[in-house]
């Protein structure tokens, strides 16, 4: 019995080194990625233009937290004027509410993902067509 309890943790353990060497290694790159921001934006596109051509609905709720600003200026009280007017006022220029890389990266991880699941039956998923037309 002592032999079967030894196996499972050593298992646990060279599962949990392993995670944490992919996680390394997969910051080491996102880092190095960082500065390089046209072919981010080429490697992002290249996987968006894959996904597309598979035929696969993706939904733009990131596109509209990349767009959207970081406070609502409809929600925020404006007392008058919404331009400062003294010199104790502080301008506030548009501040996106998602940042440019937090978007390109969830966005790539979500094409990704969306990739690798239309390769298992699991997830065709049968819908009328109809209702995807009005959708």
């Amino acid at each position: 019995m002592k032999g079967i309890g030894d196996d499972a943790a050593t298992a646990v353990v060279a599962i949990a080194k392993w995670k944490s060497n992919f996680s390394r290694t997969f910051q080491y790159y996102l880092d190095r990625s960082t500065p390089h921001l046209t072919e981010r934006w080429l490697g992002t596109l290249a996987i968006a233009v894959i996904y597309v051509l598979r035929d696969i609905y993706f939904g733009t709720e990131g596109v509209i937290g990349f767009l959207s600003p970081k406070v609502d200026p409809e929600l925020e009280v404006l007392d008058g004027a919404s331009l400062p007017t003294k010199g104790s006022n502080e301008f506030r220029p548009f501040i996106r509410r998602l940042p440019k890389f937090k978007f390109l990266y969830s966005i790539t991880k979500a094409f990704c993902m969306a990739f690798l699941m239309t390769f298992f039956s699991v997830f065709d998923v049968p819908v009328f067509w109809l209702i995807v037309l009005f959708y």
